[in-house]
């Protein structure tokens, strides 16, 4: 799929859901992998709509104390998964980079058990979908993980990574909003650089992206799974 191809994909249109989208990118078969902000805000109607996806998982990748204050509202009969993919104020005071040049190594370093359940619950072949607070990081990330194992190639996976910030505004620059403790922020653009930074990460610090998530508790059959719902 080249970037054009990508870039016309649309965005879903679910009441208080922001970049919500299908993340396939060809790669994998519509309605398998989703990616979105947080489900928090989500009206009746869009409750509705939602369940019209077919989602059976959804992982969301946020912090316990972002849970707390804005926990996810889903449907009935779908499975979740909370994992944080940064480590957790509710269990460490080890602190998150501001910098996003630091912020993206940083998540691949602490948020490998996380990225690797990704795997899992995908390699079930049950529709999944991301989350995280706005969608853009943290499941920018993952997301970009699960595509490269299916063989996406890399151009392809940061012209897709790079649609959040029209999904959010953020083409128009960054976007202050309050964290979970109330402290005013500012949400910023996803560069691909960054995304770069955090894969290199990964397979130079394990010696490749299967190993990876290996030494996070992916299995090979799962790794294999997600290869064979790939492009033949």
């Amino acid at each position: 799929m080249t970037e054009t191809e990508i870039a016309a994909a649309p965005f879903l249109d679910i009441p208080d859901v922001p970049n919500l989208r299908d993340a396939g990118a060809g790669v994998y078969r519509p309605g398998l992998l989703y990616r979105s902000a947080t489900l928090n805000r989500l009206t009746d109607e869009g409750l509705r709509r939602f369940t019209e996806l077919g989602v059976r998982t959804v992982l969301d990748l946020r912090s316990s104390p972002e849970v707390a204050q804005y926990p996810d509202r889903l449907p009935d009969g779908v499975d979740y998964l909370h994992l944080p993919l940064l480590p957790d104020p509710a269990t460490t005071d080890r602190a998150w980079p501001e910098d996003q040049a630091a912020l993206y190594p940083f998540m691949a370093e602490t948020g490998g058990i996380a990225v690797a359940a990704a795997v899992r619950a995908l390699a079930t072949g049950a529709p999944l979908l991301v989350h995280c607070a706005v969608g853009k990081d943290r499941t920018g990330l993952t997301v970009a993980v699960l595509q490269t194992l299916a063989g996406l190639p890399l151009e392809g996976v940061t012209a897709d990574f790079l649609r959040s910030n029209p999904g959010l505004g953020l083409d128009r620059g960054p976007i202050p909003y309050y964290d979970a403790a109330g402290v005013e922020r500012l949400s910023r653009p996803v560069e691909a650089a960054h995304l770069h930074a955090a894969l290199d990460h990964a397979t130079t610090r394990h010696g490749s992206l299967d190993a990876y998530l290996r030494d996070h508790g992916a299995t090979d059959a799962e790794i294999t799974a997600l290869r064979a719902m790939g492009p033949a």
